[in-house]
């Protein structure tokens, strides 16, 4: 048994809105994607026996993206520090809190506990500005070849609207607009062209962005460019998954880190950084400035002392099977002096806090020798550009 069997994939087109990420990962064709499943199937299997069947139901639901994403994490960690030298023991039993963590690590000697969250699975967002994902691949469908569009939601009607007509109206629009032109017009800061598509109690304000000459011509590109911008406090994000494990298991007589796979639109160490040891505040005193931090930090809060169970925070931004060899975990320590230290493997890089500001050490080695993968991993492209033959 694997996670991904062998089949004859033919369709190498990117995701669709109302696809699930499972789906995805089995349907897409390329070898881009041959090399991705094959490098999970085989992971899968360094993993113990009783752990497998659950991992793979996980990876492979179609109803759970973020399910699907959390088991990718964990799957990863758990490589990760077996490629480190590390023995791991899967949901051992210990601590008082009377439930199993993640893994048990013992790396020369020393014993360590890691407990795996996906920073999505807190996330809980009801994100008004997204269209449904039927009519975003409606959209994404209609022929565009000179121009990218952007969209701004301005009402929601009760039920999905008629999408043909949708795709008709915006179809006849788009053919009416000379891309040089709109470019010609645009450098003499005129706007860019905009047309509001009104139905059913619905409302959306497109807006048409010219492609570049030597992208244009190719009436299978997706015509949605530009999504509008979902903003979300990512301290708070992080914040919450580290005080949700870091409360679950009781004391556990052992360096105990919380692994945060931080998925985020644009990640910000700051932002973590706040999170963890409070807001870097500046103070100005007969014109010396100072600094400082408030008391708002997961260990530097005043009104919780079990943080300090927590000896330190793994991050890795965005971590999926394409940046896997590519994005260095952190290890952000616990400046509590409680704290058990937490053990540093090779391929992290650390962050500790200083006095006031936070002090950071890079990795010895790159992440991608503990995985057994070279640096550019995946091979190739995911979305190779599909070539077209044009006669005169």
């Amino acid at each position: 048994m694997v996670v991904y069997r062998e089949w004859n994939r033919a369709d190498a087109s990117p995701k669709r809105a109302a696809e699930s990420t499972a789906e995805f990962f089995d349907r897409i064709a390329g070898p881009f994607w041959n090399q991705v499943r094959e490098v999970i199937n085989e992971w899968w299997l360094h993993l113990p026996d009783q752990a497998r069947l659950g991992l793979r139901s996980r990876l492979l639901d179609r109803n759970s993206d973020a399910n699907v994403y959390s088991a990718l994490w964990e799957l990863y960690l758990h490589e990760m520090l077996l490629g480190s030298g590390c023995v791991v023991e899967i949901e051992y039993q210990i601590g008082t809190g009377g439930k199993n963590p993640d893994f048990l690590v013992t790396r020369d000697g020393e014993s360590f506990v890691v407990e795996a969250i996906w920073t999505s699975q807190r996330l809980g967002d009801t994100v008004s500005t997204s269209l449904p994902p039927q009519l975003s691949d409606a959209i994404d469908r209609v022929p565009s070849p000179n121009f990218f569009l952007s969209y701004k939601l301005d009402s929601v009607g009760s039920a999905t609207p008629p999408q043909r007509r949708l795709k008709t109206e915006l179809t006849r629009w788009l053919a009416s607009l000379d891309p040089d032109q709109v470019i010609a017009e645009y450098e003499r800061k005129m706007p860019l062209p905009r047309h509001t598509w009104q139905e059913a109690g619905w409302a959306i304000t497109f807006e048409a962005i010219p492609r570049s000459p030597g992208k244009r011509g190719d009436p299978t590109s997706r015509a949605i460019g530009i999504h509008p911008a979902i903003w979300v406090d990512e301290s708070n994000r992080v914040f919450d998954a580290v005080k949700r494990k870091g409360r679950k298991y009781g004391d556990l007589g052992l360096p105990f880190i919380v692994a945060v796979g931080h998925a985020a639109l644009f990640p910000e160490d700051e932002d973590t950084e706040t999170a963890l040891y409070g807001t870097s505040v500046e103070y100005v005193n007969a014109g010396t400035p100072t600094f400082g931090r408030m008391l708002d930090g997961y260990w530097t809060s005043t009104y919780d002392h079990a943080h300090s169970r927590v000896s330190g925070v793994l991050t890795v931004d965005n971590p999926a099977p394409w940046t896997w060899t590519k994005n260095t975990p952190v290890l952000w320590q616990s400046p509590d002096p409680r704290s058990l230290p937490a053990p540093v493997l090779p391929t992290w890089a650390i962050a500790r806090l200083g006095e006031f500001q936070v002090v950071r050490e890079p990795a010895a080695q790159p992440i991608h020798t503990a995985l057994s993968l070279p640096k550019e991993w995946p091979v190739g492209d995911a979305f190779p550009r599909r070539r077209r033959n044009y006669s005169s």
